[in-house]
């Protein structure tokens, strides 16, 4: 069996192998289908610089001596051929499909015997061969097509009113697929007996309650050798006594050698008990069924796919936000993700699963884009129900408001704007509620929404809060505080130690948009004159002033609230409502923000710079550098786009790489070779 990390490995050059068939008029993706990815291989072939990238990979692989294979530029594989994967989820069966293209059959071969299982023989059928590369990993292929499945099955339950019960259906494939028992092997049932039972059971409880007294005395020592561990960095030494004089002095007095003490890697070396033989027949057996349903699904995928003519048909409705120039195309089906298999079981014992499945009942797309300089993801967002997505347009379409784009400066760590309709986001969600009963409750259900549309004025609501807010983060600051920690003498007695220590706090602003400041300030009076709340509100000019005398070396001791000019400010510092002086970039940025019903961005070098005191060790220190050196800015913005919700998303990158997407690979591989480094000088 080959290690995790190179079975990972293996995995992802096959699925990173950018090809696949040409989706024409053939097999279909099947029905229950919740994950479509299409890689333009062309394209990202093209990006990839494979005189770095295998020898990197060939660097990795010296570790594993059972691998043999050392030029993954050359698998056999079409790197630039276009590729298809997809995924598909039921109450038993989930797996992941990619079908791609072949250049070389004997080269591909070759790759496949150079990870396959030792020993492991390929299975040959009349239109392909395939081989399984672990239990649920299986490769199929022919001249020039190849498909690889990852398939795990799981034996359903489905809820009844005494418990759990196993499907039926899928309990009549699993009792064709088990070997049957001698029944001369079976023992006798002797009747149940109660009061042996009762006795069993009686015991069990003295047997746990002894545990955890010895457990508890056991975690106390462990606890004390952890602390004198790190203050002293070894054992106390122990006292030997001497030894009683013995008249025969041919003989010498027997001394006890005191070993070392054990350390941790001896825990894992050493096994204190011997296998259950029984049980751990019964788990190869399990394991040896569950592999045989996995095998006879992937098998019958292979024959479906190879009878056909080799290409994969793909339905309309997930192609129609694809973008041909593209690197990768990325489909979700959220109702089926949500509303199949484990999630579906998870809420419906709830109830939720009318209201949660009306929630979920939509499916997003993802054009990926590997440029220059950037990563560019564009996000289209649509729910089924015509009637919803209307809905959903229409809480996007929110009055701007440019006094809260005013606190936007390009000196901020970053920023996140949000300009919704606060109205028409009660009548989305009461439109979602209405029809989310289960059964015997819709007309109950359909009384409350209608009892809360009478109790509650939507409108005088949307005043309060119309649905304009920012949120600016300016800035990370370093606080010295104070805590309390624990120390040990020679003989484990505890006391009290108070140390200090720098923390990193956030300076930053929390505005929204009101049309009834008034109802904000008597929010604010009542904080002030309440007699408990007085104790840490009070009144500074125009401010309310939030103290915690109590918590003074926590994060957040202070912030100050006010409101002015329609505006509900939350803030760390006065100075943070004030203009801001702004360069022609924060002023693009102030633009979008008063633009686009969603917007934002983030400085990951300043967030890095912010935290740089939240890294202790000189391993964590240097991965730091690394990464500030690399990162760059994240920056977004969503509106409504025809019957969709969009959402452009850039990741601007820093350094001189070719390109983004051998940007990614020099910061990994720059972070791998730090680690070899620090691992070799720790272990000298």
């Amino acid at each position: 069996m080959k290690t995790l990390f190179f079975k990972t490995q293996i995995i992802t050059i096959l699925l990173f192998g950018f090809t696949a068939v040409f989706a024409q008029n053939g097999m279909k993706i099947p029905q229950n289908a919740v994950f479509y990815m299409e890689i333009n291989g062309k394209q990202l072939n093209s990006k990839i610089n494979w005189d770095k990238f295998n020898p990197f990979l060939k660097q990795i692989n010296e570790k594993d001596k059972k691998a043999s294979w050392n030029d993954y530029s050359k698998t056999g594989i079409k790197y630039d051929a276009i590729q298809h994967h997809y995924a598909t989820i039921n109450d038993s069966v989930k797996s992941y499909n990619t079908h791609f293209t072949l250049d070389n059959k004997e080269k591909f071969q070759e790759f496949i015997n150079s990870v396959k299982k030792k020993g492991q023989e390929v299975t040959r059928k009349n239109k392909y061969s395939y081989v399984d590369l672990d239990n649920d990993i299986f490769v199929a292929w022919n001249e020039n097509r190849a498909v690889l499945s990852m398939i795990s099955y799981q034996k359903p339950y489905k809820w009844d009113e005494d418990g759990y019960v196993t499907d039926s259906a899928v309990a009549a494939i699993d009792s064709a697929a088990t070997v049957a028992i001698d029944s001369a092997d079976v023992e006798e049932v002797k009747p149940f007996d109660y009061k042996e039972e009762i006795e069993y059971l009686k015991d069990e409880v003295s047997y746990l309650k002894q545990n955890i007294k010895d457990n508890n005395v056991e975690i106390l020592k462990l606890q004390k050798d952890i602390k004198y561990l790190q203050k002293h960095h070894k054992y106390p030494e122990e006292k030997i006594e001497p030894a009683e004089a013995i008249e025969d002095s041919t003989y010498a007095p027997k001394v006890e050698v005191v070993p070392p003490p054990i350390s941790q890697d001896d825990y894992y070396e050493t096994e204190p008990y011997a296998p259950d033989s029984i049980y751990q027949k019964e788990m190869d057996s399990l394991n040896i069924e569950k592999f045989k349903i996995v095998k006879k699904l992937a098998e019958d995928s292979f024959d479906r796919y190879f009878s056909s003519n080799l290409n994969l048909e793909v339905p309309k409705d997930m192609l129609s936000f694809r973008d041909g120039n593209s690197d990768a195309f990325i489909y979700a089906d959220y109702e089926k993700i949500f509303n199949q298999g484990i999630y579906r079981q998870l809420y419906k014992g709830f109830n939720f699963s009318s209201l949660l499945g009306k929630m979920y009942n939509s499916h997003s797309a993802y054009n990926l884009y590997f440029d220059k300089d950037k990563v560019r993801m564009v996000n289209h967002y649509q729910h089924k129900n015509e009637a919803t997505q209307k809905s959903i347009s229409e809480v996007y379409k929110g009055k701007k408001n440019k006094k809260l784009a005013a606190l936007i400066n390009d000196k901020s760590v970053g920023y996140y704007v949000k300009n919704i309709n606060g109205y028409k986001y009660f009548d989305m969600m009461y439109s979602m509620m209405k029809e989310a009963g289960e059964g015997m409750y819709q007309k109950e259900l359909e009384l409350i929404v209608e009892t809360m549309k009478i109790a509650l004025d939507e409108e005088a609501i949307a005043k309060i809060a119309p649905g304009n807010g920012i949120f600016v983060l300016n800035e990370l600051k370093s606080k010295n505080v104070e805590y309390t920690d624990y120390d040990y003498d020679d003989n484990y007695n505890e006391k009290e130690v108070k140390k200090t220590k720098d923390v990193m706090v956030p300076d930053f602003t929390f505005a929204f948009a009101t049309e009834n400041e008034g109802y904000w300030k008597r929010i604010f009076d009542m904080l002030v004159s309440n007699k408990e709340m007085s104790k840490k509100f009070a009144k500074d000019g125009d401010f309310l002033t939030f103290k915690d005398e109590k918590n003074k070396d926590g994060y957040l001791d202070q912030i100050f609230f006010t409101v002015k000019d329609g505006v509900v400010y939350l803030t760390t510092s006065k100075d943070n409502i004030k203009a801001q002086n702004q360069s022609d970039v924060s002023k693009q940025w102030m633009k979008d923000s008063a633009k686009y019903p969603l917007s934002g961005r983030l400085n990951i070098q300043k967030l890095l710079i912010g935290l740089d005191k939240e890294f202790k060790s000189k391993s964590e220190k240097t991965t730091l550098d690394i990464l500030k050196k690399y990162v760059g800015e994240m920056y977004f913005k969503t509106e409504v786009k025809g019957q969709s919700i969009q959402t452009e998303m850039n990741y601007n990158i820093k350094t001189d790489s070719e390109n983004s997407l051998m940007y990614f690979f020099d910061l990994f591989d720059e972070i791998y070779k730090t680690s070899l480094t620090h691992k070799s000088s720790t272990t000298l």
